[in-house]
């Protein structure tokens, strides 16, 4: 039975499987992490194509059922835990770059994502099925209804790409949103950040109040001119910017506060 407070949906349709395992294409020697098998519906589709399948798991009933699979297939890891604290740097040292894959709950979808984005661990890419709204902000373009936070933080750390579309009825309980597989791949931006925080800074001051220009967004940042200086204008609203421009700013903003500190 789905658990309400871990926000359980368990997959069940074959079709939407097949298509995961198909999209993902895992090679037999890929350091695969699932992350959240539930009743391992992806679960056991994945052991028909790799070596190893590490799984990570936090309810203690679903916990035991996986320990008594994984004490018949010796491919089967089962590692008990939160996904938002395990240790993923010190799994891909055991196994190498990581792979990961899952029907993440919709409750730690964003917080796991940046956790994982901000790891120091060698991850390869991320498959996950999450909430069609969540995929659809992180894959916006700029000047559309989704176009956010959540996509320019994103674009800083990843390259995301929206795969296919599931509806309710593939899982049980059926939740009642739309859901999506999204692709997800870490790498370094096409652009400069200096300071990765005050980047995150300067982005969620942006968007706090998103009929806001510029200029009144970012006041304790820069003023109109320094805006300017970016070759920006300062009485767009930030859903107007690429995340290359967030960056110039927020190092436009870095250098201003180091000149700043030194005066």
């Amino acid at each position: 039975m789905a658990r309400k407070r871990f926000g359980q949906h368990f997959l069940h349709e074959r079709g939407v499987i097949d298509r995961i395992v198909s999209m993902l294409a895992p090679a037999a020697d890929d350091a695969l992490v699932e992350i959240g098998p539930g009743q391992g519906a992806l679960t056991e589709p994945l052991l028909e194509r790799v070596d190893r399948l590490s799984v990570i798991e936090i309810d203690r009933d679903l916990i035991a059922e996986l320990e008594s699979r994984a004490a018949r297939d010796s491919r089967l890891e089962v590692i008990a835990g939160d996904a938002l604290r395990i240790d993923y740097a010190a799994l891909a040292e055991r196994r190498g770059p990581l792979r990961l894959v899952g029907n993440l709950p919709y409750n730690i979808s964003s917080p796991l994502l940046f956790a994982l984005l901000g790891s120091a661990a060698p991850i390869i890419d991320m498959h996950f099925m999450l909430q069609k709204e969540v995929v659809d902000r992180m894959t916006a373009e700029p000047g559309s209804r989704d176009y956010g936070r959540l996509t320019v933080s994103v674009a800083a750390r990843a390259h995301a790409q929206a795969l296919f579309d599931v509806a309710p009825g593939a899982f049980n309980p059926p939740p009642k949103v739309m859901s999506s597989v999204v692709r997800v791949t870490p790498r370094a931006p096409d652009f400069e950040i200096h300071d990765g925080q005050l980047f995150d800074q300067l982005v969620t001051a942006a968007f706090s109040q998103r009929r806001k220009t510029l200029r009144n967004a970012l006041g304790r940042f820069l003023d109109a001119q320094a805006i300017e200086a970016c070759n920006i204008d300062p009485m767009l609203r930030p859903e107007r910017l690429a995340a290359a421009d967030f960056a110039r700013l927020a190092n436009r903003a870095s250098k201003e506060k180091r000149a700043g500190s030194t005066d």
